[in-house]
């Protein structure tokens, strides 16, 4: 039997702040003015991440894949995943080829 998610309330606002910060932080140590951003969810699919939203909150977050970053029809613009689902972010200088793929960090 699947286990079963229930929605929690959480920090998970300041969450998302904090991983916003350690992205700025990355792509200015590394030199670069947009880090690239790749997620893995707990079902192994992994893409380029456009953004990362602390809403709806209770435990939910949304995440908006960038639209180059995977080739299909079915991608869609935001999803919204248990915080627990995200299991890995990778973070890479956003080199030439990977350019179009930054990851926008919300102003403020």
């Amino acid at each position: 039997m699947p286990e079963l998610w229930v929605p929690s309330s959480g920090p998970y606002e300041d969450f998302v702040n904090r991983i916003h910060r350690q992205i700025e932080r990355f792509a200015e140590q590394a030199g670069v003015e947009q880090a690239f951003v790749e997620v893995e969810l707990a079902d192994g699919s992994r893409f380029a991440l456009e953004s990362l939203s602390p809403e709806p909150g209770y435990g939910l977050v949304t995440i908006r894949p960038h639209p180059r970053s995977v080739e299909t029809e079915d991608l869609p613009e935001a999803v919204i995943v248990p915080f627990g689902f995200i299991r890995r972010i990778d973070l890479r200088r956003a080199e030439e080829q990977r350019a179009s793929f930054g990851f926008s960090v919300p102003p403020g």
